[in-house]
C-alpha cells in the first residue's frame, strides 16, 4: 500500500476510471460552521491518495472528478460528504454508492451499519477509529492521521461488491440506486437547514 499526499488539488497525472472511493475528514460534523481538511481517493488498487485542502482552495482537477458523470463515488455516509464537498468546492458530486444506505437497505439483520462494523462482518478486517477526532485542520497530518484517512476509502470498493450481492439477493437494489440518486437533494436540504427535520413525515 502506498499513501500519496497532495496540497490544494489531485495532480493532473492521477486518474481514476470507473469507479473512486471517497471520503473526507473536517474540523467537526456541523456543516455550516465546520470546513473541509481533507479529501481522500482511492482506485481500489490498495494505495490512497490524500488531498489536504486549504481555506480558498478551489481544487479544479478534484472538482473536475468529483462532477465525472463516468465516475462513481463510493462513500460511507455520502450525505455528509456530499454536503461538505458542496458547501466547500461548491461541486455537485454524482453518480454516488453509499455503503451505509446499501448496509441499512439489505443488513436487516443487525443495527451496526458503521464503517468499522462493515469492514469488520464482511471483510474480517479491523479498523481503527482512534485518530477520528484528531485535529484535522493542522497544515501537516502527522503519519497516524495520514493512515487513518487511507484505511477510510481503501476497503470502500471491496465492501460495494458484498453489499451489491446483498442488495441483489434481498431484492433491493433498485431501491438502493433510487436512493443515492436522493442524496444530491439529501444534502441540498440539509445545507438549506432541513438537516433535524423530516419533511415526509405527517
Amino acid at each position: 500500500m502506498a499513501i500519496f499526499l497532495h496540497y490544494g488539488d489531485l495532480p493532473e497525472t492521477v486518474h481514476f476510471t470507473g469507479s473512486v472511493a471517497v471520503d473526507t475528514e473536517t474540523m467537526g460534523l456541523n456543516l455550516n460552521r465546520d470546513r473541509l481538511c481533507l479529501v481522500q481517493l482511492s482506485a481500489g488498487d490498495g494505495d490512497a491518495h490524500l488531498v489536504k485542502i486549504a481555506p480558498g482552495d478551489a481544487a479544479p482537477n478534484l472538482v473536475a472528478l468529483m462532477a465525472d458523470p463516468a465516475v462513481v463515488k463510493i462513500f460511507h455516509f455520502a450525505r455528509f460528504d456530499v454536503a461538505m464537498l458542496k458547501k466547500n468546492l461548491g461541486v455537485d458530486v454524482a453518480p454516488v454508492y453509499c455503503t451505509k444506505i446499501a448496509s441499512k437497505l439489505c443488513r436487516t439483520n443487525t443495527d451496526r451499519h458503521g464503517l468499522k462494523d462493515l469492514c469488520r462482518d464482511l471483510l474480517g478486517v479491523e479498523l481503527s477509529k482512534e485518530q477520528q477526532t484528531s485535529d484535522w485542520g493542522a497544515p501537516e497530518p502527522s503519519a497516524e492521521q495520514q493512515q487513518y484517512a487511507a484505511n477510510d476509502v481503501l476497503h470502500l470498493h471491496a465492501l460495494k461488491a458484498k453489499l451489491d450481492a446483498l442488495l441483489a439477493r434481498e431484492g433491493r437494489a433498485e431501491l438502493a440506486a433510487a436512493c443515492h440518486r436522493f442524496l444530491a437533494t439529501r444534502a441540498a436540504l440539509d445545507l438549506a437547514g432541513w438537516d433535524e427535520v423530516d419533511i415526509f413525515a405527517h
